[in-house]
């Protein structure tokens, strides 16, 4: 059995159905344990991170855990695991992790990977660059008109498709080959913002104009969206320059045998979102 936490998650979801897909079987757990949108036979549980107690059941005859990081039971959730005779972990991570920088984000992650070091359970780290499903925070605009405005329109980054970090999890759950191993995972092109809109405007066939954000505008915008330190985190790591995510990496074709979806690609499947 292979336990999916997070199974509803953006990259959760993809896992389950990556893992589903190999014929392998799955147990996917979330905070309401709802079935709805899980593939044929895949077992739907409930569990919350926070609570370890409520996650102990569902550790019950799993050999692989795919974990979120973040959470304050996690360290009991592996303790757990290793009781229940789980094999190894694929804890989803971020670039940011191997940053040096002490904010919100880059705490989290680190705390988060030192405590699967040592848990005594074989592991492997996935640290993927932005999401591709990022940009449906941009719905709301398109939604309303042909005007974008972005934040760090400067910023170039190699966005992937949750779907490939999913792929990639499914090979290190289901293979003790990926042990001890700390995976960045990207995209096949590193864009600006301005042109992950002109591929948008070429598949809603939109007249798109995208207006960068100033700083201050930016700020603001952040702000509104998140938890101060987190807003901080995403200003250092961007709008200082400290996190470089424009690099493209062979890493999801290494590992999977195939390359990563094009933003080209996830935008054609989530047309109707926008």
């Amino acid at each position: 059995m292979i336990l999916v936490t997070g199974a509803t998650g953006n990259v959760g979801a993809e896992v389950v159905h990556a893992v589903a897909a190999e014929g392998e079987p799955v147990r996917a757990l979330s905070r309401s344990g709802d079935p709805t949108g899980l593939p044929r036979g895949v077992e739907a549980v409930a569990g919350d991170l926070n609570r370890p107690h409520t996650v102990r059941e569902a550790l019950d005859g799993v050999r692989a855990l795919f974990l979120m990081p973040g959470y304050e039971g996690q360290h009991a959730v592996l303790a757990d695991a290793r009781a229940a005779g789980v094999q190894r972990v694929v804890m989803l991570s971020g670039l940011s992790a191997k940053l040096t920088d002490d904010n919100a984000v880059t705490r989290y992650l680190r705390a988060s990977e030192d405590e699967v070091r040592a848990s005594g359970l074989s592991w492997t780290f996935l640290r993927p660059v932005s999401f591709m499903s990022n940009a449906l925070s941009l719905a709301d605009q398109t939604a309303k008109g042909d005007e974008v405005r972005v934040p760090f329109p400067g910023v170039r980054t190699a966005d992937i498709d949750p779907y490939d970090i999913a792929r990639v999890a499914a090979r290190a759950l289901l293979s003790p080959e990926h042990g001890g191993r700390a995976y960045t995972l990207t995209g096949p092109q590193s864009l600006l913002p301005a042109d992950r809109v002109a591929v948008l405007a070429e598949v809603l066939g939109r007249d798109l104009r995208t207006v960068g954000l100033t700083d201050e505008e930016t700020r603001e915008a952040l702000a509104a969206a998140f938890p101060a330190p987190y807003a901080h985190a995403f200003l250092r790591f961007f709008g200082d320059g400290i996190l470089d995510e424009s690099q493209v990496l062979p890493t999801v074709e290494e590992v999977t045998g195939r390359p990563p979806r094009t933003f080209l690609e996830w935008a054609r499947g989530h047309v109707d979102a926008f």
